[in-house]
């Protein structure tokens, strides 16, 4: 299995950098939206229906919406001090606040949620439509004057989600005794945690000195840092929650050894809206 991982990700990684630097604004925020629809029809399988084509309908037509009605026309308006920009990234944010809680709480606290799939689909575009502004906020940051910059800072947000997860993999494997969330994921443990945060940390300023990112001091950039990477294992911990609840073990399968595009994109779904809120407002 993990060499099945290790070769997806190794095929994956070089197409997910290229389309990060080299496709045009529009030609990424489409990709990023098929990403987002993609996921979204995975998560179909958490919802209490009876059909997953009726509760892929309604929310999808909300991120459609959102596309036609709230999209800035150009990349002059994808700034996070725009209404819509910043509402719908701090939304995001506070959400994995309440999804923190969510995780805390199981299995105890599931069952004014667990059978309601009005509120399952809520959680949905509340994973997913604040994750595909964030990405597209990252991507059009000083896109005019600098154009790779935006480039830059989303593979910033990437690096640092996925040496979190490489240094708690290491970590854990290595120092692994007490186990952080055993309703949730077993196999986590507090000694991984530390050992991704440590990894998140020293990868991000690395990456961010080494890309010329810029920042209000190296202090302040670590706690971002710190922040967001915390957050993307409250979004991989609340994906296992809801395919526990669900009953399933994966979302899909279309990439081997990963399951599917929610299983591989979880923790950047709660990484990028913390991220963008924080570094806007802090760094």
């Amino acid at each position: 299995m993990l060499k099945q991982r290790v070769l997806t990700a190794s095929v994956l990684a070089p197409i997910v950098i290229a389309a990060i630097f080299f496709l045009p604004l529009p030609f990424f925020i489409a990709a990023i939206a098929g990403v987002t629809l993609l996921g979204h029809w995975e998560w179909t399988k958490f919802v209490a229906s009876s059909s997953r084509v009726k509760a892929f309908v309604f929310p999808s037509l909300i991120l459609v919406a959102s596309l036609i009605g709230l999209w800035p026309v150009t990349q002059h308006g994808l700034e996070l001090s725009s209404l819509n920009s910043g509402v719908l990234a701090l939304v995001g944010a506070l959400w994995w606040l309440v999804a923190t809680a969510m995780v805390l709480k199981y299995p105890k606290a599931t069952s004014w949620w667990s059978n309601s799939a009005l509120l399952q689909q809520a959680f949905g575009v509340l994973t997913l439509l604040p994750f595909l502004w964030s990405v597209s906020l990252l991507r059009a940051f000083e896109y005019e004057t600098t154009p790779y910059m935006g480039a830059k800072m989303v593979l910033l947000v990437c690096l640092l989600v996925w040496a979190a997860d490489t240094g708690a993999y290491f970590a854990g494997k290595r120092f692994g005794k007490r186990k952080m969330a055993p309703a949730v994921s077993p196999n986590k443990t507090t000694e991984g945690l530390i050992g991704g945060l440590i990894a998140s940390v020293g990868v991000t300023l690395l990456a961010a000195k080494g890309f010329s990112i810029p920042f209000s001091s190296l202090p302040m950039l670590a706690l971002v840092a710190l922040i967001t990477a915390f957050a993307s294992v409250l979004g991989d911990l609340a994906e296992s929650m809801f395919k526990r609840v669900a009953g399933v073990k994966d979302s899909g399968s279309i990439l081997p050894g990963h399951g599917g595009i929610l299983d591989r994109i979880d923790s950047l779904t709660a990484a990028f809206p913390v991220f963008t809120v924080l570094y806007f407002w802090l760094a």
